[in-house]
């Protein structure tokens, strides 16, 4: 049955007002990112500017932010890779053997707020000697993004048929093999997707990198914080660097989504 008149127009009127309302706060902050400080209070030039490219210049000239680029990636592609090696196969041992305990002790750390570890984890890698260094930065990302790639990953195992293993075990292979050489292909769309949400959330984190970082391996969220001042706020390079922060990852979303929505609603189902 097809949608009345009224209705589809309330529809589309719904939707363009949610689009405008997510899409809004994104292009003022474009649009301030090519202003200067004082066309930015000035509401008469909300719209109508002389665009100005010194923020972008500030940014990576002055401030140094191809440094913290090269720092968040690094951080969150290592965080998400170690997490893929340690995660998939937990998840795959998990789902085919029912280890429900062990799958509900490790998604704790989802419902564990991140605030609530940042004192012990501070105490236990400066003593450690760990703290301003990468390998601190990796592991704190890694303990949110795991238990994520476990929950996604036991879904998306329990969906693929059984039968495809025992078929290759009849042919020869050992479980591992199996699993290597069937399981894993299949089981793409949901690593990609696991992946693609464990480095955004990797590239996102504040809190973890406020605390644990240093003055070498600060990443782009943190770096941020850096045209916050005590007497005043540069808005233009703060804009400026908010869009270097959020392009990336805004890509990432638009080129990705497809893998997204297949490996989140692949588990769905089973059989």
């Amino acid at each position: 049955m097809r949608a009345s008149g009224p209705f589809k127009a309330f529809r589309v009127l719904a939707l363009v007002v949610v689009v405008l309302g997510l899409v809004a706060p994104l292009l003022w902050m474009v649009a301030a990112s090519f202003k200067t400080n004082v066309d930015i209070y000035d509401s008469s030039k909300a719209v109508l500017f002389d665009p100005t490219t010194a923020n972008y210049g500030k940014v990576f000239q002055q401030a140094n932010y191809l440094k913290f680029i090269v720092n968040s990636f690094w951080v969150a592609f290592a965080s998400t890779a170690l997490s893929l090696v340690l995660g998939v196969p937990a998840a795959y041992s998990m789902a085919r053997f029912g280890m429900r305990r062990s799958a509900l002790v490790v998604l704790m750390a989802r419902v564990i707020p991140g605030v609530s570890l940042l004192v012990p984890w501070y105490y236990v890698f400066s003593n450690l000697r760990m703290v301003g260094g990468y390998g601190v930065l990796i592991l704190s990302h890694m303990f949110v993004a795991l238990p994520l790639i476990v929950y996604i990953m036991m879904g998306y195992f329990e969906g693929l048929p059984e039968e495809l293993e025992e078929s290759g075990l009849v042919d020869g292979l050992t479980p591992i093999g199996a699993f290597r050489r069937i399981t894993l292909p299949l089981s793409t769309p949901g690593i990609a997707t696991a992946a693609i949400l464990s480095f955004i959330f990797s590239w996102n984190n504040f809190m973890f990198a406020l605390v644990l970082s240093g003055g070498s391996t600060k990443t782009l969220p943190v770096a941020i914080f850096d045209f916050v001042g005590y007497a005043s706020i540069d808005w233009g390079g703060l804009m400026a660097a908010s869009t270097i922060v959020t392009l990336p990852i805004m890509l990432v979303a638009l080129f990705a989504q497809k893998y997204v929505v297949s490996g989140l609603t692949a588990g769905a189902t089973k059989g």
